[in-house]
């Protein structure tokens, strides 16, 4: 299989539809489909994505949709094979222009969302392709299109054979028939199974095109001086021995900072360096983490927006039979995917480019109009690979410094960001400080569940709640008589957005460890609250069932070691995992993590148990080595020595157990992520007796 990397929407509907026969195909998604017929000519609706069939029987599929190593590039296009029945060698994937008109008003790659919206469309599109090759067939051979079937790529009756290549020019000129049914999932050939990726080869022999290989021609180098401080600004600068470097060409400033553009990468920044600048730090000059944490208490402490309210949590508490209550806490976060932020973008009086790997289309060219004022016709983002995403790729500020830059300076620019500058001008997973109170009945079940939540809003507020800050709180399945969730926003000025798995990547390790104190306090075993708690929930009850039993839940461990257990659902999937840890002279190990998953109808469980893995070590870094601290103002962890992440030889085995379902699918890259943390701290727990409730958990906290 083959991908083609760069294509424009002029470019492809001139050279992959205007001149060459075929057949195109053109879905929405995820809110519906429509499919058009076209002889030889391109026509444009405002659809997300288009499908073509050449006359050399390849098959493209337009991708509006990011590929940062989550798979969506091979699962979409192994759906649209399996019901088109084409030849798997023959399809081909190439990243979609920005157009609304195309690929609706939001374009982009967030909330695991890939296939969950591209299921039914690219089925239904693949279907209806099928049909009218063989319609176009019955045709030709002038037989009843009942008498033709399909085999992989090609049309067959009695002895008649004929390719969809031959066949796409005269399929073209049908009207597509409405109301084909996709294929029972009892005859998938390729959906199911874990065929090899698409990338994979392009990544290895180094064709993939990342944001950071970008280069056009013409272009230089630009590297960007900022503030230290979060809302700072330049106050002055002196650029003369910034310009004495060799190799700088110019320096601009620009409205996050100022910039140094020379004739490579390295002599940008060396000349950044030898830049004299003076910032006017802001109010935040002397914010510091202490500061932070105390906004956030002191939120929590007082009554709340009501989040999510059932029964009377207040005279239930009152009157509960044990009352227990506990405070958790959770540190900023970064990002900190391997390749750091950067964008090309070149501007022009009659029209902007930009090469970025970005998560949202959208927003990047939003970006670029604003900040250029040129039509939407005349902008153009050419999405590129991804070398990792976690939702920092969903801003577009890298984006806009790119632009800025380049329409200052008046040629293509590539800007590069530093790991340094990566970690210190981040846009965070927010902190988060919570108040729990649970009350337990005269059986010493939880009949009460409160919690106070305080917070920065990181995804907009509707009646007084972030509900993204509150998620995996709120939203609990499990039935208890009396919940009540409040949430108070704490605002210091940190600048925030979506962190892999969101609000549940903070909130799963609070709402999970607080359960089970539930179950301690009332004399319970974890896994029986859940059991009971769970009865109305049936998907997320087996995960549960599924990953105790893979684990041996209750079966006897060696001396030392203990078992933790934590569940979510999160992006429409359900995810348990069971942990083994150890700690031994005061040093944690977590030895294995059996994990338990549903997801709905699985594209690819290749695909599905990579990003589980990756969920974890991702989870796993976050509960016990990541943290980002603040100090007047500043960001004191400013590359990988101060902020760690897992390192191979601490990664448990992980032992992934798929449930097979016939539901819808879920998300997947981020299901697994908030469930680590949770489970490994009441596995703690389990061999020390000891509750932890903040993140990352430090050596501190185990002695």
């Amino acid at each position: 299989m083959t991908l083609v990397k760069k294509v424009n929407r002029r470019g492809f509907l001139k050279t992959g539809i205007g001149a060459a026969a075929g057949l195109t195909l053109s879905f929405t998604i995820p809110e519906k489909t429509r499919l058009l017929a076209q002889n030889n000519a391109a026509r444009a609706f405002p659809l997300n994505g288009y499908i073509h069939i050449g006359a050399d029987d390849s098959v493209t599929l337009v991708l509006p949709k990011s590929e940062m190593g989550q798979g969506p590039m091979t699962a979409l296009s192994q759906i649209l094979a399996d019901e088109l029945d084409c030849n798997w060698s023959k399809v081909h994937a190439i990243f979609a222009p920005v157009d609304p008109k195309l690929y609706g008003p939001m374009q982009g790659t967030f909330g695991s969302m890939s296939v969950r919206t591209g299921w039914e469309p690219m089925r239904r599109s693949g279907a209806t392709a099928r049909a009218m090759l063989i319609e176009a067939a019955a045709r030709r051979w002038n037989v009843d299109k009942s008498q033709c079937r399909t085999e992989i790529g090609a049309v067959v009756a009695s002895n008649q054979r004929a390719t969809y290549g031959s066949l796409a020019e005269d399929a073209a000129k049908l009207p597509p028939p409405n109301g084909v049914a996709p294929k029972d999932p009892g005859q998938f050939r390729l959906i199911g199974k874990s065929l090899k990726r698409l990338d994979t080869p392009l990544k290895v022999n180094g064709t993939a095109v990342f944001g950071i290989d970008a280069k056009v021609p013409g272009m230089q180098y630009a590297v960007v001086a900022r503030c230290p401080v979060f809302g700072g600004k330049v106050a002055s600068f002196d650029d003369a021995k910034a310009k004495a470097v060799p190799g700088v060409q110019q320096v601009v400033e620009i409205s996050r900072g100022v910039a140094v553009i020379a004739d490579n990468t390295w002599s940008a920044m060396e000349g950044r360096r030898a830049l004299e600048v003076h910032f006017d730090e802001g109010p935040l000059a002397n914010l510091d983490s202490a500061a932070i944490r105390q906004m956030m208490q002191e939120g929590a402490s007082k009554p709340g927006a009501i989040a999510r309210k059932a029964g009377d949590g207040s005279a239930a508490l009152s009157g509960a039979a044990k009352k227990i209550e506990a405070v958790y806490e959770a540190a900023y976060m970064s990002h900190a995917p391997m390749e750091p932020m950067n964008c090309t973008a070149h501007v022009r009086p009659d029209g902007c480019d930009v090469w970025a790997a970005t998560q949202i289309q959208t927003a990047a060219k939003q970006t670029a109009m604003q900040i250029t004022k040129l039509p939407a016709d005349k902008v153009n983002i050419h999405t590129l690979f991804l070398g990792g995403g976690f939702g920092r790729r969903g801003g577009a500020d890298f984006i806009e410094e790119a632009v800025e830059i380049s329409k200052a300076a008046g040629i293509p620019v590539k800007l590069t960001w530093s790991r340094e500058d990566d970690m210190t001008h981040d846009l965070y997973r927010p902190a988060s400080y919570t108040r729990f109170a649970g009350g337990l009945d005269a059986d010493g079940w939880p009949s009460v569940w409160a919690a106070n939540v305080g917070c920065p809003s990181f995804a907009g507020m509707r009646n007084g709640v972030d509900s993204a800050a509150v998620e995996g709180i709120h939203d609990i399945a499990y039935e208890i008589p009396h919940i009540q969730v409040e949430y108070n926003k704490a605002d210091p000025g940190i600048p925030t957005t979506y962190w892999r798995s969101v609000g549940y990547s903070q909130n799963t390790f609070f709402t999970e460890s607080f359960l089970d104190e539930l179950a301690v306090a009332g004399g319970k075993d974890p896994l029986e609250v859940r059991r009971r708690l769970l009865a109305k929930t049936p998907r997320m009850l087996n995960v549960v069932e599924l990953a105790a039993q893979k684990a041996g839940w209750g079966k006897p461990l060696p001396a030392g070691h203990g078992r933790g257990i934590a569940v979510t659902n999160n992006i429409g999937s359900f995810n348990a995992q069971v942990a083994e840890v150890s700690i031994e002279k005061g040093k944690l190990r977590v030895h294995h993590i059996v994990c338990a998953v549903d997801c709905g109808h699985v594209v690819n469980p290749a695909i599905v148990e990579a990003q589980i893995q990756s969920g974890i070590v991702y989870g796993l870094s976050a509960a016990l080595k990541d943290a980002i601290t603040i100090k007047n103002g500043r960001v004191q962890q400013t590359n990988f020595d101060k902020y760690e992440v897992l390192r191979i030889d601490e990664m448990p085995v992980v032992e992934v157990h798929i449930v097979p379902s016939q539901n819808a699918p879920g998300g997947i890259g981020e299901a697994s992520t908030p469930t680590t943390a949770p489970a490994v701290a009441n596995a703690i727990f389990a061999v020390t007796g000891k509750r932890l409730r903040r993140l990352p958990i430090r050596p501190e906290d185990l002695a």
